[in-house]
């Protein structure tokens, strides 16, 4: 559904040091610097998939979208997305997509909402049948009832990323770009953003690409993860793959009654002790947790186990540093 082929783009910034004298000279001579903001991207995505795309900030996964949504056209390289050029068929390439900015709005800031939805139902020349059906089922499944008459400006940053992601399905996409939908958004609001992304996902079918920030979306939603650092695209893979590289360490927390001589294990490294609880970290290529577990319980009283892995965040840590980013 989705084929990127050597993609490159390149932007001129005009470059200016400090200083009176420096902001006079800048008005009669500018100097610029060619900043590469992608680097040969290559990847492809199947239909039905949610794929997170991610990145430290200036890695260039907005431009990406950007060039993916008919926005930007690259330097050189190939984009072909459900058989359209997206910068070559604009016009009739975005009848299929939607794009959700998460700092960007897409709704009239004075107008309650569903004046945006009807201008959007115009502009993209919506049967009216189709857009009752998809209005009655975003209505539903995103809570938006007592939204729809409140004018965008008077909603709730949480209210307004679910009205934006609804303005984006109504002429019912095949691919979906989300580029940091849940930006600022609080807990419940996350969660309900995640919960329709999976269910548009399943039930519809709508291929999803995802740039954030935030790793708990990206364990919620997406089955195949993208990396991108400094305009170069560093992994692609799953991220149980990702935990198989770099998440092979452990961490187990025992309770226990009370037991004041610190106990060993072998193939255990113990982090911590107090009378009643130990810490331990463990490499699950070189022991088996369970014979840790086993080796614990033949020498305290054990109360409770818990086995942490690493989190996501320290996992793509470090995949950052072992490219040096």
């Amino acid at each position: 559904m989705i084929a990127l082929q050597g993609i490159h783009k390149s932007f001129k910034v005009a470059k200016r040091s400090g200083g009176l004298g420096q902001a006079v000279k800048s008005f009669f001579v500018r100097e610029h610097t060619i900043v590469e903001a992608l680097h040969d991207i290559s990847f492809t995505v199947n239909e039905g998939e949610i794929v997170g795309y991610i990145g430290p900030n200036g890695a260039g996964k907005s431009t990406t979208i950007k060039v993916m949504s008919g926005i930007l056209v690259p330097d050189r390289g190939a984009c072909s997305i459900m058989g359209f050029t997206p910068w070559k068929e604009r016009k009739a390439y975005v009848q299929h997509i939607g794009v959700v900015f998460g700092q960007r709005s897409q709704l009239w800031w004075d107008v309650p909402v569903i004046d945006s939805y009807e201008l959007l139902r115009d502009i993209y020349r919506i049967p009216p049948a189709d857009y009752q059906s998809n209005l009655s089922l975003l209505t539903e499944t995103l809570e938006l009832g007592d939204l729809l008459q409140t004018p965008v400006r008077q909603l709730s940053l949480g209210q307004r990323m679910r009205c934006e992601i609804a303005a984006s399905l109504l002429h019912g996409p095949k691919v979906l770009f989300l580029d940091e939908p849940t930006i600022g958004l609080d807990a419940v609001s996350k969660i309900a953003v995640r919960q329709f992304i999976k269910t548009i996902n399943k039930e519809k079918g709508v291929t999803v690409i995802l740039t954030t920030h935030d790793m708990s979306d990206i364990e919620a939603l997406a089955d195949r993860i993208l990396m991108i650092g400094k305009g170069t695209l560093l992994y692609d893979g799953s991220l149980g793959e990702l935990r198989r590289r770099f998440g092979t360490q452990r961490t187990i927390t025992a309770d226990f009654r009370e037991h004041a001589a610190p106990v060993d294990i072998p193939g255990a490294a113990r982090l911590s002790w107090s009378p009643e609880r130990a810490v331990y970290s463990v490499d699950t290529e070189q022991v088996l947790i369970a014979s840790v577990i086993s080796s614990l319980a033949e020498q305290v009283d054990l109360v409770d186990v818990a086995v942490e892995t690493k989190p996501v965040e320290e996992l793509i840590v470090q995949l950052y540093k072992e490219h040096q980013i």
